[in-house]
């Protein structure tokens, strides 16, 4: 079960590039196990240090002024790549809330809604448009709005990071509805029974 998300009010780090993909979020030779702890300090490894773990200073997420931030502003296609659900571990486990990017990749855009990430579609222009914004800017799911500006989002999906679910918990909410099928569907066909 993940923390529910209802409203986020953070900096956001502008990292606007496109096809940002998996492997850069968290490249494959930073993962040491497969629990989703550990992974924040290889988060953008590849772009957060040089020669080996020597800070990166022009690299925005080293910036003292992003410290903290729970809020990613990106290009097309963030999360790209192969289906690496550490990535969104990572990000999550750095403080990460909220991505706003023009598109995701598919897998990851479930992933993070699966991780309790509010993973937010929009056009470029209102992405530019938050990144002007030099104060802490608010992510309001129930509203669907941030900093003012309307977004889209599946019903099934707000339900799911308003109660802080995944889709195990959503069987196990439907649970007594499930049991009731069995009993009538076996009693019907009580050969289908594995047994």
């Amino acid at each position: 079960m993940a923390e529910s998300l209802t409203t986020v009010i953070s900096k956001a780090v502008p990292i606007l590039r496109d096809n940002i993909d998996t492997d850069a979020i968290i490249p494959s030779r930073e993962i040491k196990g497969v629990t989703k702890t550990g992974l924040s300090e290889g988060l953008f490894a590849g772009w957060r240090y040089v020669g080996g773990r020597e800070i990166n200073s022009d690299f925005l997420l080293n910036w003292p002024q992003f410290k903290g931030a729970q809020i990613l502003l990106s290009g097309a296609n963030f999360g790209c790549g192969s289906s690496r659900e550490q990535a969104v571990w990572a990000l999550t486990e750095y403080g990460f809330r909220v991505i706003v990017a023009e598109s995701f990749g598919e897998i990851f855009y479930n992933n993070c809604i699966a991780n309790g990430v509010l993973p937010i579609r929009l056009p470029g222009r209102s992405i530019a448009l938050l990144v002007k914004i030099d104060k802490d800017i608010e992510v309001n799911l129930e509203t669907q709005k941030i900093g003012g500006i309307s977004f889209d989002i599946s019903k099934p999906h707000k339900h799911m990071l308003l109660g802080g679910l995944d889709a195990i918990d959503l069987t196990h909410r439907s649970m007594d509805n499930i049991e009731t099928f069995e009993r009538a569907y076996f009693a019907k066909q009580p050969w289908a029974r594995l047994k």
